[in-house]
């Protein structure tokens, strides 16, 4: 080590000195790190006999406009995200077929000021979805997609300003769609890994 606190590394052309101790850091916690914290990489390749799936557009049962596009695109984006089947429009060409509905939102108060004016409300969405394969013997007789995972609940800000509390819902519902869609795949990925 010279005065300055670097060591030189004279067998590299173009680097005069270098910060060793940075380097054995990062050398020892890309080599040290994952073999003793009890993570591991996990494989996420395709769904066992499920090459392809399209999610048909849901139905609205609510009475807010458009609520069953940010929950179809939801649930689609998912699968894309995740990458472990193709996601198809065709529902014929799909191995697999997502359809179903939205069922009516529950909004209520959640707490109130002093003079009993809401500060925050709840919103409940939930899917009533239903499943089918084109192989008959992919799926179980009756299989269902377990009802309490794809019901939940959002807080948000109440607000004396129209616009500014329904775009609050809005955003409470493009949560509570990405929650949900995250369940349906995480579901249908456990019942089809191989």
């Amino acid at each position: 080590m010279n005065r300055t606190g670097f060591y030189s590394l004279r067998g590299l052309r173009g680097v005069s000195r270098v910060r060793l101790a940075p380097l054995v850091w990062l050398v020892a916690a890309l080599g040290l790190g994952p073999a003793g914290c009890g993570y591991q990489w996990v494989r996420t390749g395709d769904l066992e006999g499920i090459d392809s799936i399209a999610v048909s557009m849901l139905r609205n049962d609510t009475n807010e406009p458009g609520v069953e596009v940010v929950v179809t695109d939801a649930i689609r984006s998912e699968f894309l995200r995740r990458g472990a089947v193709r996601l198809v429009e065709d529902p014929e060409a799909a191995d697999m077929v997502i359809s179903g509905r939205v069922l009516p939102m529950r909004v209520s108060g959640r707490s109130f000021s002093s003079v009993v004016l809401a500060l925050e409300y709840e919103i409940t969405l939930e899917l009533e979805l239903d499943i089918a394969a084109r192989d008959p013997d992919a799926l179980e007789p009756g299989y269902e997609i377990d009802r309490a995972s794809v019901i939940e609940s959002e807080i948000y800000l109440a607000s004396a300003d129209r616009e500014a509390q329904r775009k609050n819902q809005q955003e409470a519902v493009r949560k509570l769609a990405s929650t949900l869609a995250v369940r349906v795949h995480e579901t249908l990925y456990e019942q089809f890994r191989p």
